[in-house]
């Protein structure tokens, strides 16, 4: 069992990476929580709107971030064997991604976002509303779409700065952003300080300017400090990424955001599958994936540390210590995060109260909130399988294993289950939750064979 635990130098390199990640997620989420209670507050049609909004920027957020994965593998590569050269040209194609990403997905939602939203609408004998739940999401969506480029730019520099060992910064912007976030959603969603209450539009207008702010340290701040960030000095001189370099990024980072796109928008048909057992569904998902996300920050600061320390050790050239630290990564993850599935599960009953919804949104909410509980171990040995196969590059397999699943196993048994069955909600969700033991099994197989074992940096 010792190969599995490690000493305690270990463990305070893993704390110094996960605890900035962790406390950034579960702040970020905990507000997201509070504006969802804010929005529910207003009205059960209004939360559902902007539910099925922030579903379909759920898709544009992952292709971005999925985007620059690819470069991200390079990043944390370069930065193991000090190339600071190699670092600046990886910053350069994440730019060209991510204004890519961003001009595609903004003609989409501007041409067809009325037809998306109104996909997770369906008529049934529940207390909504539905055309005022299209109304609400429309006008969501309208000011939503200003934040997506500062959010673009933003995952660009936060991205880097993690993949270079610097986590604070990216805390720190984020909880500034969180607290103006908070403040702004009080304010103009209920009409504080003599402003009119604009309701969800008041709250996407938090959300803008939220993220303007926070772009606005992670772009400044480490260009004003250029003498600890190094690979920014000249990083705008060109705008040349070496050819090779290009194709590796490309071959490598392609499968990533074909990843990330297929994953998110998997899950985005998940939901719509949901959604043909009632328009109750919408809401309690939305009140289930709220909560779930800000217990799910445990597996997800993981993930992200899993990539960094095992990326590094890869870079270096150091295999034998990769793989240990790797072994150890994933075991401490597991553990952390099925003592954090017991909380959640104990809290289930109690938040969905909190909401000014009806009592069948309520009583939906917490049977999900209890089954995405008892997922916890499964979902956090799956995400560190899946970080420790891109560390190395692997991201073909990778695809294969996250969204290739997705779309052959999850999509079609929900969708076999919502549209020529009688099941209900509930147990759809546990059979579709559930398949997800077969991943499991798969990412045991792939990280045991050891193929992501790979220098990247060689010769670039």
């Amino acid at each position: 069992m010792r190969k599995y635990f490690g000493d305690r130098a270990f463990y305070r390199r893993l704390f110094a990476v996960m605890i900035p990640i962790l406390i950034q997620n579960v702040i970020t989420n905990f507000v997201s929580l509070l504006d969802n209670l804010m929005v529910g507050a207003v009205g059960t049609e209004q939360m559902s709107g902007v539910a099925i909004v922030n579903q379909l920027l759920f898709v544009f957020n992952l292709a971005i971030f999925g985007g620059i994965s690819g470069a991200g593998i390079f990043t944390t590569q370069f930065y193991g064997s000090r190339d600071n050269e190699g670092i600046r040209q990886t910053v350069r194609m994440k730019y060209y991604i991510v204004l890519t990403v961003f001009a595609l997905f903004f003609t989409a939602f501007v041409l067809f976002g009325e037809q998306l939203i109104s996909l997770f609408l369906h008529e049934s004998t529940e207390e909504i509303d539905l055309a005022m739940t299209l109304h609400y999401g429309k006008q969501y969506l309208s000011v939503m779409l200003i934040q997506m480029i500062p959010f673009a730019i933003m995952q660009v520099y936060a991205g880097t700065l993690r993949e270079t060992g610097e986590t604070r910064l990216p805390m720190l912007a984020g909880l500034i952003a969180i607290i103006v976030n908070l403040v702004l959603n009080y304010i103009f969603i209920f009409g504080k300080l003599g402003l009119p209450a604009m309701g969800v539009v008041g709250a996407a207008w938090a959300t803008v300017i939220a993220r303007f702010v926070e772009c606005g340290i992670v772009v400044i701040v480490p260009h004003l400090k250029k003498a600890k960030f190094p690979y920014l000095t000249g990083l705008f001189k060109s705008f040349r990424v070496n050819g090779g370099l290009l194709k590796d990024i490309f071959v490598k980072g392609l499968p990533l955001m074909l990843n990330e796109l297929l994953w998110s928008s998997g899950m985005t048909i998940l939901n719509q599958c949901y959604s043909y057992k009632g328009p109750e569904v919408v809401p309690a998902l939305s009140i289930s994936s709220t909560v779930s996300n800000l217990f799910f920050c445990s597996f997800f600061a993981m993930g992200s540390t899993v990539a960094i320390i095992v990326g590094q050790h890869l870079g270096a050239g150091d295999f034998e210590k990769a793989v240990d630290e790797d072994r150890k990564l994933v075991a401490f993850s597991v553990l952390l995060c099925t003592a954090t599935g017991v909380v959640m599960a104990a809290v289930a009953p109690l938040i969905p109260q909190l909401y000014n919804t009806i009592d069948s949104v309520k009583a939906l909410a917490m049977d999900l909130l209890i089954v995405s509980a008892c997922m916890m171990p499964i979902d956090s040995y799956t995400n560190a399988a899946y970080f420790t196969l891109r560390s190395g590059g692997k991201t073909f397999i990778t695809f294969l294993f996250d969204s290739g699943f997705v779309w052959t196993v999850s999509v079609p048994a929900a969708f076999i289950l919502s549209h020529f069955t009688g099941v209900p909600i509930v147990p759809m969700f546990i059979i579709v939750r559930g398949l997800d033991i077969i991943k499991c099994v798969v990412g045991y197989i792939f990280i045991k064979r050891k193929k992501w074992v790979n220098n990247l940096t060689t010769d670039k």
